[in-house]
């Protein structure tokens, strides 16, 4: 096997991808430049031990997480200026996505030093490989907020979007976001990929209904999870009858406590004036708070 580009440079911090489930899909170069860097900066020091064990890599290990992580960039800084090399690793999947790192790259970049990337697994691209989604263009939004007012923010936000959309969720959260997403921007399709790479891998396909109501017939939901969510459609569908109009506003007032925002996401919904949807929902209040 040619190793070249597997050692690693003095001087220069590597962001290296780990496997995010599968330990068969550590690279080749990712396996050398571990072996061969002075230290090893990690989000989590026994996950990552647990990694080198299963390589034979002996490199010294720190730990690099986000309540640490601007004390360390200066430490790794002065190790990179020593004549030393560094890498970083997350827990799974490529460094700095929803996880640590950004701020040890810039600072090294900003003294001067190399910063390479060693390519690998990544739970995001990874899901959307299989997801049989468009990806021409995508939109990373990460962890959505856990708190309801930011959640609908981002998900106003988002709704008029046409990339395919990708987040990460936690397991206990992820009925949740589903029933917030057919919420703000309607019963969309969507696909969850769950413990991707590992023996109970699963592809759960359908709209955002669907799926939820999958889920939940879920004795416990365990995982990682990737959601994919479609881009706003092309075309909008037409204003409902006022009847289905008033039934779906009643439904969305308790979660939507803003008369103005509600309008926003129904007037984007239904590609309508804003004001009218606005009216609309005034309308409905005064006779439910009759």
């Amino acid at each position: 096997m040619d190793d070249s580009g597997c050692k690693a440079e003095k001087g220069v911090l590597y962001i290296v991808a780990t496997p995010i489930g599968h330990l068969g899909d550590m690279t080749f170069r990712a396996v050398g430049i571990l072996k061969t860097v002075d230290v090893i900066a990690a989000e989590d020091t026994r996950t990552t031990a647990r990694l080198l064990s299963h390589y034979d890599i002996s490199t010294r290990l720190i730990s690099c997480h986000e309540h640490n992580e601007s004390k360390r960039a200066g430490q790794i800084v002065k190790q990179l200026a020593a004549g030393q090399s560094a890498a970083l690793v997350s827990d799974a999947g490529t460094p700095g996505l929803s996880d640590p790192g950004y701020r040890i790259a810039f600072a090294a970049i900003r003294e001067g030093f190399r910063v390479l990337p060693v390519p690998g697994a990544c739970a995001a691209v990874t899901a959307l490989s299989a997801a049989a989604m468009p990806t021409d263009r995508f939109l990373f939004a990460g962890f959505p907020p856990k708190k309801a007012g930011p959640l609908r923010a981002l998900l106003e936000d988002l709704g008029g979007r046409k990339e395919t959309l990708v987040f990460y969720e936690s397991p206990h959260r992820i009925v949740s976001l589903l029933g917030s997403i057919r919420n703000q921007m309607g019963d969309r399709y969507v696909v969850v990929a769950r413990e991707l790479t590992k023996l109970h891998e699963e592809f759960i396909r359908g709209t955002a209904g669907e799926v939820e109501a999958a889920l939940r017939k879920k004795e416990k939901i365990r995982g990682e999870i990737t959601l994919l969510v479609s881009g706003r459609p092309d075309e909008k569908p037409g204003i409902p009858a006022p009847e289905e109009l008033e039934a779906e506003i009643i439904g969305l007032l308790p979660g939507n406590p803003s008369t103005a925002r509600l309008a926003a996401m129904l007037a984007r919904r239904y590609n309508c004036s804003k004001n009218d949807m606005y009216q609309a929902i005034l309308s409905v209040k005064s006779r439910v708070e009759r």
